[in-house]
């Protein structure tokens, strides 16, 4: 075994930081995905050892502040999972990261890739990570709950969903919408956002020109105020897998959520259910996406460049995607290896409008993200829609490159 000298690391180790681990309930889907990423690695690059530093606990209970300081340290690992786009721009800008452009037109990746979805990770026209996996944001519904108060059309705007909401309130189900903490609540905002103001406007919100004024604004915020007052009161108490355990036992009818709600409720049995774009958005794809990027001076360059050879290939996509409820990017993945949820993204992908997410990094910084956030949760206490608008419009404003 070699050995770098100067470190202890063994010549062969590949560290990359992948976020889920056996500790968080919340994210079982996510770390077997990852497991299953490993395997493929192993088969593809036997000589390389894949190691992650977050599920040893080499970190304590801060993993992410811990890879950030090693960057700005210039410690690299060799790669790290991130949501592609505007999350990354601190790293980008401080000349962290390695520009994959070359890689992907070396690898193919430019073939296999929706161009729309090469457009949405790139960053200044360059690209710096390599996406495996995509999911949209979806409004889940338990349709025997919906059965019993005479629902039988899906709402087409965000009016037909209010109302839908009432006559579940008016059938017994207090509290018809389902959400969880701060982030599933920003996730919700999103929606109407977009639904009341279109794509070019929504995501104009993020930028260094963002301009939270005007009648539109108002009017979307309003109508979030009022989904908000049919949600669970304990909502910030609250992580998402319980939100949508509120949907699967019944006690609400719908959720809005990324579509890895379909791997839990896999596991708890609930089939009955159904799933539509947030009303009034049918023609976008809101999108979050899982990839890797690769620090520059990675000290296993072989090694890395193998593990994202693993990530961007058809065989690490299928093992991923299956496994994690996502889908894949690629677009020769057979579809037929997916269930039918899957299968019918999977078709979206490649013919809807793809939309970023602020809630989830690809439409704005971290910065951007962790204040709107704040914003938002703390919305939930006090209700007041201007506090909320003043508050979102300052914390874009304060980071005046917006989003990618």
């Amino acid at each position: 075994m070699i050995t770098d000298e100067s470190t202890g690391r063994r010549a062969t180790m590949v560290e990359v930081f992948a976020w889920a681990t056996d500790e968080d309930p919340d994210q079982a889907a996510e770390k077997a995905a990852v497991d299953g990423l490993r395997e493929a690695f192993a088969r593809a690059c036997p000589d390389q050892e894949f190691v992650n530093p977050v599920v040893n606990g080499e970190h304590g209970s801060d993993p992410r502040g811990r890879l950030r300081s090693r960057l700005w340290a210039n410690d690299p690992p060799d790669g790290f999972q991130a949501h592609p786009g505007g999350e990354l721009m601190d790293h980008i800008e401080a000349g962290h990261l390695t520009d994959l452009s070359d890689r992907f037109a070396q690898w193919g990746l430019d073939d296999v890739l929706p161009e729309a979805l090469l457009d949405a990770v790139s960053v200044n026209g360059r690209i710096y990570t390599v996406p495996v996996g995509v999911h949209r944001l979806m409004l889940w519904s338990n349709e025997e709950v919906r059965v019993r108060a005479g629902l039988t059309d899906r709402p087409a705007n965000v009016e037909e969903f209010i109302h839908d909401l009432a006559m579940l309130r008016d059938s017994g189900i207090e509290h018809p919408l389902a959400i969880g903490a701060a982030w599933t609540q920003l996730e919700l905002l999103e929606g109407v956002l977009l639904a009341k103001l279109g794509p070019e406007r929504f995501e104009s919100l993020w930028g260094a020109k963002a301009a939270w004024s005007g009648s539109d604004i108002a009017e979307a915020l309003d109508a979030y105020r009022t989904l908000l007052s049919y949600t669970n009161p304990n909502r910030d108490d609250l992580h998402w897998p319980a939100a949508a355990k509120l949907v699967s036992e019944g006690a609400a009818g719908y959720l809005f959520m990324g579509d890895w709600v379909v791997g839990a409720w896999a596991e708890s049995g609930l089939r009955n259910y159904a799933y539509q774009a947030f009303p009034g958005t049918d023609a976008f794809f809101q999108w979050v996406g899982d990839a890797f990027a690769l620090p520059r001076n990675a000290p296993n360059p072989a090694g890395a460049d193998c593990w994202l050879r693993t990530v961007a290939g058809a065989e690490g996509q299928r093992v991923f995607n299956t496994t994690k409820g996502s889908i894949p990017p690629r677009i020769d993945a057979n579809p037929a290896d997916y269930p039918t949820y899957q299968r019918a993204a999977i078709a979206d992908l490649r013919r809807l409008r793809l939309v970023p997410s602020c809630a989830h990094g690809t439409a704005c910084t971290e910065a951007v993200t962790t204040a709107v956030t704040r914003a938002v949760g703390r919305f939930s206490t006090t209700g007041d829609v201007a506090d909320l608008r003043a508050a979102i419009a300052a914390g874009v404003a304060a980071d005046h490159r917006g989003g990618p």
